[in-house]
């Protein structure tokens, strides 16, 4: 089967989390990150981002175990990128306590080696990075992006441009009402096909996802779990799997699309199962296809 490389361009972390099953410090984490690790079970993964001096090297290491091409990840001078936040109860929901942005605020360009990269995941970052990554692209095949309320608030006109140049919108449910004013999910998703996107995915946490066209409404449940540990990074998860299964496609149909959904909530499922990159680190892609298996049984009627 011929895989098509993968380009993702997203931020690289070091989160401190808190949740009702603990807490860690210091610990692996970025959108880049965990699509990477998520997109690189099913092909291979070009990940451009940037990193401060202060980036464990063990860090770097398990990049490089996944196959992960890191040659876009700069390393300057200064400090990583950092997150902290806390979950309580209600784990559909971060409290962040704060945000350094550090050397993220010098993002690189695109390689030249990178620009020939036929799939794109655009993660959560600032939408005028996300616009000026396409431009160094040549042609590619399909285009996804992430964003979040920061954005929406303080980029919302750049968001909208980028929303033109883009395939697939990956958001999550109160990003896409935030996004258009819309209180009614529906109509909010419709909305946001008008902005530009063919396609639209509303992540709902606990609840599944949903995927919208200008055709056809598909949606999934989340897969059953009896402890949810640590949410971070299950939406770039998601899109991981997502993407990573259609670089396996021949052809890019509904019927892949719609597929690729579930293997992105089964992928998601691992992510929650533990702390930071932890969980996805060690499954393969056996236990991604008997997980999904599993799915099918469940959505059967």
């Amino acid at each position: 089967m011929n895989k098509k490389s993968i380009l993702v361009v997203g931020s690289v972390a070091l989160d401190t989390v808190e949740t009702p099953s603990g807490r860690v410090e210091e610990v692996l984490g970025g959108s880049a990150t965990y699509f990477a690790l998520a997109a690189s079970l099913f092909a291979p993964v070009r990940l451009l981002g940037v990193a401060g001096k202060d980036f464990p090297q063990k860090y770097l290491r398990k990049f490089q175990k996944r196959g992960i091409d890191i040659s876009g990840l700069k390393i300057l001078d200064g400090r990583t990128f950092r997150w902290s936040g806390r979950y309580r109860e209600n784990l559909n929901e971060a409290e962040t306590l704060s945000v350094c942005q550090n050397v993220l605020k010098h993002f690189p360009e695109v390689p030249g080696h990178y620009s020939d990269s036929p799939l794109v995941f655009l993660a959560n970052t600032d939408p005028v990075t996300q616009r000026k990554t396409l431009e160094y692209l040549s042609a590619p095949r399909l285009v996804a992006c992430d964003t979040m309320n920061l954005w929406i608030r303080t980029r919302k006109s750049e968001l909208k441009k980028l929303l033109q140049k883009v395939d697939i919108l990956i958001v999550n449910d109160s990003e896409a009402r935030m996004l258009t004013g819309r209180s009614n999910l529906p109509a909010a998703v419709w909305a946001l096909l008008e902005h530009g996107p063919k396609t639209v995915i509303v992540k709902k946490g606990e609840h599944g996802a949903f995927l919208c066209t200008a055709g056809e409404l598909f949606a999934v449940p989340a897969y059953p779990l009896h402890q949810v540990v640590d949410p971070t990074g299950a939406g770039d998860s998601f899109a991981g799997g997502f993407l990573g299964y259609l670089s396996c496609c021949p052809r890019i149909t509904p019927a892949m699309i719609r597929k690729a959904v579930v293997y992105g909530a089964v992928v998601a499922s691992f992510t929650v199962e533990d702390f930071s990159t932890r969980r996805l680190e060690k499954i393969t892609l056996q236990d991604i296809t008997s997980r999904f298996q599993e799915m099918r049984k469940i959505v059967r009627f």
